[in-house]
This record gives C-alpha cells, sequence and structure tokens, in this order.
C-alpha cells in the first residue's frame, strides 16, 4: 500500500512549500542570490561618497566659521611709509638786491644748476631775481645768491658741508646757513620744522661747489679737509 506524504504544516498552519526535485531550496530573498563582487561594490560605493561628503563638510564649516569671525583690522602703515608733502606752488616772496657784474654771472650759474627738488621739497617760483634767487617746498626753503659776507667772531662755529664752510645763525624760526669760503656769498634759509638743517644744505654745496668759485677770508676752522 502507499502512502502518500503531505507537506509538513508550520508553526501557523501553512504548508511548507515542497522540496523540490534537485533538492535547492528556492528562496524569496533577492540578496540571497546576489552575488559576493556585487556586495563589495555596494560597500565600495558607500565608502567612496563617504570620502567625497567628509571634505565638503569640512569646507563649509570652514567657511562659515570665517563668516562669523570678526573682521581682521586692517594692517598699519609700515613705520618706514612717508607721506608727501603737501606744498603750496604760489611765488615765494624774496628780495633781489642789485648785484656786480661778477656776481651776477656766478649767481646765473649757481641758480640754473640747483636741483628741481631738496629731498622731498619742489622748487618754486619766486617773486623777484629768479637769477639770483630760488625757493623749495611749503614752508619755504630758500637760497640766495650775493649779498655781503658775514662777519662773526672768531670763536662762532662753522660748519662744513659737502666741501662748503658755512657759517650758521638762528633767526626767528629759521636755521641761516651763510657760506664764508666763496668768492660770491649764498645764503640758504631753513625752516626749523625741516630740522636737521645740514642735511638740507648738502645737495645745495655740492652745486656751489661746481659754480662758485672759491675765495675770501676763509676763517681756519673751514681749512680742515
Amino acid at each position: 500500500m502507499t502512502t502518500s506524504s503531505s507537506p509538513a504544516l508550520d508553526d501557523d498552519g501553512k504548508r511548507d512549500a515542497p522540496e523540490p526535485a534537485d533538492g535547492n531550496r528556492e528562496t524569496d530573498d533577492p540578496a540571497a542570490d546576489a552575488p559576493a563582487g556585487r556586495d563589495r561594490t555596494i560597500r565600495g560605493a558607500a565608502l567612496l561618497a563617504t570620502l567625497i561628503a567628509l571634505p565638503v563638510t569640512l569646507l563649509v564649516a570652514v567657511l562659515a566659521f570665517t563668516k562669523l569671525s570678526p573682521d581682521t583690522p586692517a594692517a598699519a602703515p609700515s613705520p618706514s611709509a612717508t607721506t608727501p608733502r603737501v606744498q603750496s606752488t604760489a611765488p615765494v616772496e624774496m628780495a633781489a638786491p642789485a648785484l656786480a657784474a661778477r656776481p651776477a654771472t656766478v649767481c646765473r650759474a649757481l641758480v640754473s644748476q640747483l636741483p628741481e627738488s631738496i629731498r622731498d621739497l619742489a622748487q618754486r617760483p619766486v617773486t623777484a631775481g629768479p637769477e639770483q634767487n630760488a625757493a623749495y617746498g611749503d614752508p619755504a626753503l630758500t637760497v640766495a645768491c650775493g649779498g655781503t659776507e658775514p662777519t662773526f667772531p672768531p670763536t662762532d662755529e662753522v660748519w662744513r658741508v659737502n666741501s662748503v664752510c658755512w657759517h650758521p645763525t638762528e633767526q626767528g624760526d629759521a636755521t641761516v646757513l651763510t657760506t664764508v669760503d666763496r668768492e660770491t656769498p649764498v645764503t640758504v634759509r631753513i625752516p626749523r620744522s625741516y630740522e636737521q638743517a645740514l642735511q638740507w644744505a648738502a645737495p645745495i654745496s655740492s652745486t656751489i661747489v661746481a659754480t662758485v668759485p672759491s675765495g675770501g677770508d676763509v676763517p681756519s676752522g673751514c681749512n680742515k679737509s
């Protein structure tokens, strides 16, 4: 007598799926059929997405922090930086006494060779005697050629600058330097606001050496080399 076997019932009262003839049971889980390579691909893609997202997140965080941070104050100007002087271009009032032929010739040579600027002081026009006078900057530094050589006690100080000997005096708000070793005297008036008068006289001294011959009663202090 042949006995038929019925599929067993599970705990819920459902019949178990019959065993296939080849002994391989099919399953309803699609993941079970996925090959191992595919699983590795999925994990690799997830890792790549994480690696891409991480730097982007960091960049957003940095930008947000920068935006919320207080503005950085502007750098202070370098101590070496200088602001150009504001200078008037109006003519400078100067006297122009009459000169003898020889001093007039010497003074014309001097003025024609003076520099267009002394340090940061630009040359300005003068009200009289442009052939014997010159002026620079504001307040004006002036150069006057001709006149009388100064007289002073032998104990007075004299300054030698670029081979030119100067006698200094203080007049009001300026230091006045007059040559004492030249055929024709040259007087330079330097406002005290410029300080260190000898530095301003240096370029003028160089022009005097080239255009005004030595002469006069040279003080002993000027004979030093």
